[in-house]
């Protein structure tokens, strides 16, 4: 395994490429449509810079003619004042972060298809291009000193048939001997590796492979980049998240580690083991006295409760902060006064920023609006600033300060103003076992409640991802209500938030008490005199697109029409189709096969497909054929079944998506088919 370093080459886009901008685009009587989601700016990444005067920030505009995004760097005053716009060309800036004390920035772009390493003074002039990376970069960290880059590099994993039989130079085929042999959207060929390089200011020399020879992946696929990796104040060493397994052991395993490697001795401590769930987002304090990092306690359970450990680097003795706090966190950093680490954590339907102190383990609240933050980036002991969103706005940067929160970004502000406004509610429903449930109830514009009202059910994903004040570009709450629906969205079990019991009662309970928890809330806004009764729908995407075939089978009439994007239809055939197979014994409980496993027998009991015979309401299914956490193929089980049964049903079937939709313009198709769906079963009087 090596990596491939190229010849240098220059940034230069084509003479026909235009660049993307801001899309124009008109409001009409204050309607959010499908096609104005994609006019949205996406802003990502604040940086504040090293004397705490400008923040560094990357937004991305859409083009629905070109089918694609184009990130570009902005930069702004720390009040929010003077925001401008310091790159603008035909291929995408982002993954910026401030060099040379606040007099250079540091940021990726792409050259002839391959991201790699640029650099450019603080106004955007002077841009050059540091690494020639043959395969490209996939994010990079500057060591304190400056004189060292840790960059993601690819290198080759296991072997083609060109390799071993060099005469077939024709052949097309993969041959498997293990599992894990595709993941997510790829069959698996490349893995990443950690590099280290000298820099000198023009580029990169003297490249390492930090563990070089090891048949590995660091950061971990689909999902981990830059927050897998980091560097010691010192520069003499850094630390990079590996689950250093491979085949059948990395698939039936969330056992990753923090691994420290010494520069100089280029010896390689593994500073967790012997904890045995996913260890990931290590980040040192600002003297280099600790670490600080997530950890999960349970080898195979991904949606674990997630700790704040920390670390003492001398004795190396591991504290958890958070050993009395139910709730999972997301994301930390250090304050500056390395005393206390701010975090962010779903927490009771919102996603607030928290901190904790080191010695005492006390949390407190930052920042509790009925919001969802995001990144955070601390500015000194008593600021910081972080992205933040809700159901009805996209992310904005805002400074947090005492309590009280300050919008500093205006990306979206002018193209909101124009919109009629939705009503958000949060209820409290009783649930079949005593409790109460958190229910977002989104109402559409100019709402009356003397009319009627058709609804939707949403059905979240995961099975264990937030329902908080979420702002998404598919599942977009306020876009629903907008087309005159009104929005259900349940905090059902098995969602963070609510404390583990709550977080993890689903495992092993598919097609259990969240299928009553989202009866119980279809059943409290049905008594709605607003809600027309006989037209509710329901939608979900992967463990929500499972909810709705299950429910297609189970609703006793409640649902007018359904619509599943990638969801299991059939547990059997999920349990061995999936590449991430910790997954599937988590929460299934174990394989078909094991007919003494009575969880996993109850699981496979209660798959959706048993129930075909039961189903009545019109459905659609949407899939991604590069899909291999929930292939395709089961999307197609359910539109046969429907078929057959003469149930009316619709399918789009995309070749080049995956899990997700992801490129523009068929995000925009799936809108505005989800959209024609619901309107003909739930809008029957509609012209």
């Amino acid at each position: 395994m090596a990596l491939m370093v190229s010849a240098v080459t220059t940034a230069k886009a084509g003479d026909d490429e235009q660049i993307i901008t801001r899309p124009s685009f008109e409001v009409v009587d204050g309607k959010f449509t499908p096609e104005l989601v994609e006019a949205f700016g996406r802003v990502a990444e604040p940086q504040v810079s090293p004397d705490k005067k400008k923040i560094l920030y990357c937004v991305e505009f859409i083009s629905l003619k070109a089918d694609k995004g184009n990130k570009e760097l902005w930069v702004m005053d720390i009040d929010g004042a003077n925001p401008t716009q310091i790159t603008k060309t035909a291929e995408p800036e982002f993954n910026a972060v401030w060099i040379n004390g606040g007099a250079k920035i540091a940021f990726i772009s792409t050259v002839d298809g391959k991201t790699q390493l640029f650099t450019m003074n603080a106004d955007g002039t002077d841009r050059k291009q540091i690494s020639q990376v043959e395969n490209g970069i996939g994010g990079f960290r500057f060591s304190p000193d400056e004189t060292k880059v840790m960059f993601i590099g690819s290198v080759k994993y296991g072997k083609t048939v060109k390799d071993r039989y060099p005469d077939l130079d024709k052949a097309n085929a993969h041959i498997v001997d293990d599992l894990m042999y595709k993941h997510w959207d790829e069959w698996v060929s490349e893995i990443p590796h950690p590099f280290v390089a000298d820099f000198d200011g023009n580029s990169l020399s003297n490249i390492i492979d930090v563990i070089e020879g090891e048949p590995f992946e660091a950061p971990m696929k689909p999902f981990g980049g830059v927050e897998s990796l980091v560097w010691a104040p010192d520069s003499k060493s850094i630390v990079y998240v590996s689950r250093k397994l491979e085949g059948r052991e990395y698939a039936e395993s969330t056992n990753s580690d923090l691994f420290l490697y010494d520069l100089a001795t280029r010896e390689t401590t593994n500073l967790t083991n012997g904890m045995f769930g996913y260890d990931t987002n290590p980040v040192f304090s600002p003297k280099g006295d600790k670490i600080a990092w997530l950890s999960m306690e349970h080898d195979g359970y991904e949606s674990d409760k997630n700790r704040i450990f920390v670390m003492d680097m001398k004795s190396r003795q591991k504290t958890d902060l958070t050993a009395d706090w139910d709730y999972t966190v997301n994301d930390i950093a250090w304050n500056p006064d390395g005393k206390s680490i701010y975090f962010i954590a779903h927490h009771q339907g919102s996603t607030p920023i928290f901190s904790i102190d080191v010695k005492s383990h006390q949390v407190t609240i930052v920042a509790d609006h009925e919001c969802d933050y995001a990144t955070i980036a601390p500015v000194d002991e008593h600021r910081v600033v972080a992205l933040r969103h809700a159901i009805t706005y996209p992310n904005e940067i805002f400074m947090v300060e005492a309590g009280s929160a300050t919008q500093l970004s205006n990306v979206n502000t002018e193209l909101l103003s124009q919109l009629s406004p939705v009503t958000v509610e949060k209820h409290m429903v009783p649930t079949t076992d005593g409790k109460e449930m958190l229910t977002w109830v989104i109402l559409p514009p100019n709402f009356d409640k003397t009319k009627k009202y058709p609804a939707i059910l949403y059905c979240q994903g995961g099975p264990q991802q937030a329902v908080s004040q979420m702002w998404s570009y598919r599942w977009n709450f306020r876009l629903m209500a907008s087309q005159g629906y009104v929005v259900i969205a349940p905090n059902r079990r098995g969602l963070p938030g609510f404390g583990t019991e709550w977080n993890a009662q689903i495992s092993g309970d598919y097609g259990g008490q969240n299928m009553k928890d989202y009866l119980s809330a279809v059943d409290y806004m049905k008594e709605k005199p607003y809600i027309d009764s006989k037209h509710i729908g329901a939608t979900g995407a992967s463990y929500g697109g499972f909810s709705v075939y299950w429910l297609a089978g189970n609703h006793d009439n409640r649902f007018a029409a359904l619509l599943a994007h990638a969801g299991i239809f059939n547990t059997e055939a999920q349990y061995l189709e999936t590449e991430e197979m910790w997954f599937a014994n988590w929460d299934l409980g174990g394989p078909f096969w094991d007919k003494t496993n009575k969880i996993a027998q109850r699981s496979f009991e209660n798959s959706p497909h048993h129930f075909v015979d039961r189903w009545t309401a019109p459905i659609m299914i949407t899939v991604g054929e590069r899909d291999y956490r929930i292939l395709a193929s089961q999307g197609m089980q359910a539109f046969n079944a429907a078929r057959l049964r003469d149930i009316p049903t619709r399918m789009l079937v995309y070749p080049d998506e995956n899990h997700w939709i992801l490129k523009p313009q068929n995000a925009l198709l799936w809108q505005r088919e989800f959209f024609g769906w619901f309107d003909r079963w739930l809008k029957p009087n509609q012209e």
